[in-house]
């Protein structure tokens, strides 16, 4: 028997965030996670073994084209990308951005809204 567990912000996901994911997914990001942080923000994080080596601005502009399809008021809401090389999260990340980015996108501080 196997036992998951959820991550700290799997409750945070909303019909909203899963259609983020639908659409990067269906694009060929190999990991995509999406949630609502609060009421007026979406984080959304993306690791793929393309961004190796690119800057952030060349790897946003990757996603950015796919969120195009989504409805305004969704990509409006999308405050927070993160996007990361697979090598970038491995057991000791390569910057210490990389794992403050990541670590708050797991373990979400409370919003103020």
């Amino acid at each position: 028997m196997t036992n998951t567990t959820a991550p700290p912000w799997a409750d945070k996901c909303t019909d909203e965030t899963r259609e983020v994911e639908r659409v990067l997914r269906a694009a060929g990001f190999e990991t995509v996670d999406a949630y609502r942080y609060n009421s007026a923000s979406i984080r959304v994080r993306v690791i793929d073994p393309r961004f190796e080596g690119l800057p952030l601005e060349k790897r946003d502009e990757m996603v950015e084209t796919h969120l195009e399809q989504l409805p305004e008021r969704t990509q409006a809401d999308i405050v927070n990308l993160f996007t990361f090389a697979p090598s970038e999260l491995q057991e000791h990340p390569k910057t210490f951005r990389e794992f403050m980015l990541n670590t708050e996108f797991d373990h979400p501080s409370p919003s103020t809204l």
